[in-house]
């Protein structure tokens, strides 16, 4: 055994023998890293700072930071391994990826170790990281006793790993447009064609572009070895200059000064057709051996199979996302007095679309209604559902019932579809003249408030049941929140898809977004387009949708005018009328009449359903006159006029037009097209620098 605390006999030991650990870290250039996962908090030191080639000063210590410095294929591949060893159990993992520096992409190496807590649940990974480029690249020399054999190797494991990853034909073009795709293969030069409409359009050049006119797009009947290979489904080896020039004598001409001798041209064939071919190029003339003739063609199926892969992926996805984009508003209308913000990401991993909507439904008076929401599953059932929901929704916001009954009556249509899906919904009626919202929320996200000065919070709001799930339990209740937009607030709504990252929880996600958007730019577009770039720097298996609702301008003032929809039996629209006249009369100033108002304004409107059988409208505006007037008009579809009468001393009814007679300035009746309006006026004094207006308001029977 060997006594490692013994001197040995050439001379003492250094000063300081045995190396630290930061110094053996330091002198291997291994950088470490520390990331908390349940404040989110990451550590990066020197070094692996210098291995990601981020300057210190833009680290802030967040895996946003690092966003676009991994390319997509090694990011999602990345994200899925350090996903699954969170959930499974694993002590820790280790992969190798790519890296972006200014210099190019580099390969490095990370690893990690899992800390769990006492339940098992992962809370911290510390690792290092280190440059994996020169083991990557070195590889036995064909020299040497097997070395032929061991080279092929791999180079076939090298290329095989590589194109695994890649999901999207970019990725396959991103490969071999990387410098590293050069030297794996043992070539000078690469290029890559792949048929488009009949043509072989060149998509890769490597590891530098040599543009030559004429070769970006070329027919498959011209005289070009990458042609000729596609026609003939044959490999085409050319070994010396003499060659080139005998056989491609246009193209050799164009070539020949960037010092190309010898090529190996292999078709892409999957499914026994063609579609496409890869070019290797070489300085020096050479002859190709059978063995490396055997090489490329196990390449060259390899590399067809992926990217018909790659091809059949774009194509789903592509198919996919119109499907979803076409189920979404084609347009969101201009609503006065807001600016609104919506976006929409499919989900990066996995090729089909999800549940997720939004909708801007412009209401009556001055109000609009805002919805966001994800139905379970990503198929195309889930689309279909989608797409059903928010035509239901949309109809029945429009036909002015409450947030409440818009859920109520959306989840009962749900249920009555017999499908296996539920959906998480959450409904705003904003009222921008007086900055009221109504919310109502069916098992989905709390809400986000960006206050004007730039801070956000969590907005708490009263949840039921999803749609679907309420109307089969039979719990059809859905609460409405009441909250205040004031001007320059944002309500800000989004979908899970948003906040859900590997290795965080809810709750973490949505601080993590609170601090994105504090952070943001204050314009409304910019912001969505801020967090959408968020969300494609990371992989997550869910699709994203965000509605962004700005109240615009100053506080209100009197000259608006406000309506409100209550349909028969719908106490909740009849609270919403008394809380929309309560706020306006507030709003503009004359809360010394604010009871009178609401009471004759309430007595009007329970006549209406009371005594009619269909729906009563509910405006408030002001008259404008040199004396200020409040006018109330309730609206129904009955032509019977209302007949005031003495109640007795017994009655319990024929005291509401008394009461309106009694509180109100004025009232009357006019007759409409198809019913009638019932109103009454109250005098609020004289309005200075107000111009005079024709015309006086009619006085009802006293």
């Amino acid at each position: 055994m060997v006594d490692r605390g013994a001197t040995p006999a050439s001379g003492a030991l250094p000063d300081d023998w045995p190396a630290r650990p930061e110094l053996s870290l330091a002198l291997n250039r291994v950088g470490t890293f520390d990331w908390d996962l349940v404040s989110g908090r990451l550590h990066l030191d020197p070094i692996a700072l210098e291995l990601f080639g981020m300057p210190p000063d833009d680290f802030h210590g967040k895996i946003s930071d690092l966003a676009g410095r991994v390319p997509r294929s090694d990011a999602a591949r990345l994200d899925a391994l350090v996903a699954r060893a969170l959930k499974d159990g694993s002590e820790g993992y280790g992969a190798y990826h790519r890296v972006r520096c200014p210099e190019g992409l580099r390969w490095t190496y990370a690893q990690g170790h899992i800390e769990r807590d006492a339940d098992g649940r992962p809370r911290r990974i510390i690792g290092i990281l280190r440059d994996a480029t020169r083991e990557l690249r070195q590889a036995e020399r064909p020299g040497e006793p097997n070395g032929d054999r061991r080279h092929q190797t791999t180079v076939v494991e090298t290329i095989t790993a590589a194109l695994a990853h890649a999901r999207t034909v970019q990725d396959v073009i991103d490969f071999f447009k990387d410098a590293r795709a050069v030297e794996h293969l043992g070539s000078d030069l690469l290029v890559l064609g792949l048929i488009d409409s009949g043509r072989v359009h060149l998509v890769a050049e490597g590891p530098s572009e040599h543009f030559i006119p004429g070769t970006r797009y070329t027919r498959i009947d011209d005289n070009f070895p990458m042609s000729e290979v596609i026609r003939t489904l044959t490999p085409r080896f050319i070994e010396s200059r003499e060659e080139w020039a005998r056989c491609y004598p246009w193209l050799w001409e164009r070539i020949k000064g960037i010092g190309i001798a010898s090529a190996a041209y292999l078709p892409l064939i999957a499914q026994a057709k063609p579609i496409g071919a890869l070019g290797l190029l070489y300085r020096d003339a050479r002859g190709f051996t059978q063995q490396e003739r055997n090489l490329f063609i196990a390449l060259s199926s390899s590399l067809a199979q992926s990217i018909a892969r790659a091809m059949l992926f774009d194509q789903e996805h592509d198919l996919a996302e119109g499907l979803q984009q076409a189920m979404l508003p084609r347009r969101i209308p201009d609503v006065p007095g807001a600016q609104i913000a919506v976006r929409y990401r499919s989900a990066r991993m996995g090729r089909d679309i999800g549940g997720d909507w939004y909708d801007v439904i412009p209401l009556p008076g001055g109000r609009v209604g805002a919805v966001i929401g994800d139905v379970q599953g990503h198929d195309t059932h889930a689309s279909a559902v989608m797409g059903q929901l928010r035509i239901v929704l949309r109809a029945y916001a429009a036909e002015g019932h409450s947030p409440a009954t818009v859920m109520a009556r959306a989840s009962a249509f749900l249920h009555e579809l017999d499908t296996d899906r539920f959906a998480t919904c959450s409904y705003a009626e904003a009222d921008l003249t007086t900055g009221a919202v109504h919310m109502v929320r069916a098992g989905h996200i709390d809400p986000l408030l960006r206050h004007a000065d730039g801070t956000c919070r969590r907005l708490p709001v009263a949840g039921g049941l999803p749609l679907g799930l309420s109307a089969e339990f039979g719990r059809l209740d859905h609460p409405v929140t009441t909250v205040q937009l004031e001007p320059g607030e944002t309500l800000m709504m989004f979908t899970d898809g948003l906040v859900e990252q590997p290795g965080s929880d809810l709750d973490e996600g949505i601080r993590l977004l609170c601090g994105l958007v504090e952070e943001g730019p204050d314009d409304l577009h910019d912001l969505a387009d801020r967090l959408c770039d968020v969300v494609e720097g990371r992989v997550g298996e869910d699709d994203m949708a965000i509605l962004l609702l700005r109240r615009q301008g100053a506080p209100s003032r009197p000259g608006g005018r406000l309506q409100q929809h209550i349909a028969p039996s719908d106490p909740e629209a009849l609270s919403a009328a008394r809380h929309m006249i309560r706020t306006a009369v507030r709003a503009w100033g004359v809360r010394e009449r604010a009871d009178d108002i609401e009471l004759v304004a309430d007595e009007l409107a329970t006549n209406a359903l009371l005594h009619t059988d269909g729906a009563a409208v509910v405006t408030i505006r002001m008259v404008p006159a040199r004396e200020r007037r409040l006018r109330v008009e309730v609206e129904d579809k009955s032509s019977a006029l209302p007949r005031r009468r003495e109640p007795g001393e017994s009655g319990v009814s024929g005291r509401g037009l008394l009461l309106v007679d009694r509180l109100a300035d004025a009232w009357g009746v006019e007759s409409r097209g198809s019913g009638k309006s019932v109103w009454c006026e109250f005098g609020l004094g004289p309005a200075p620098e107000s111009p005079p207006q024709p015309g006086a308001p009619r006085r009802g029977p006293r």
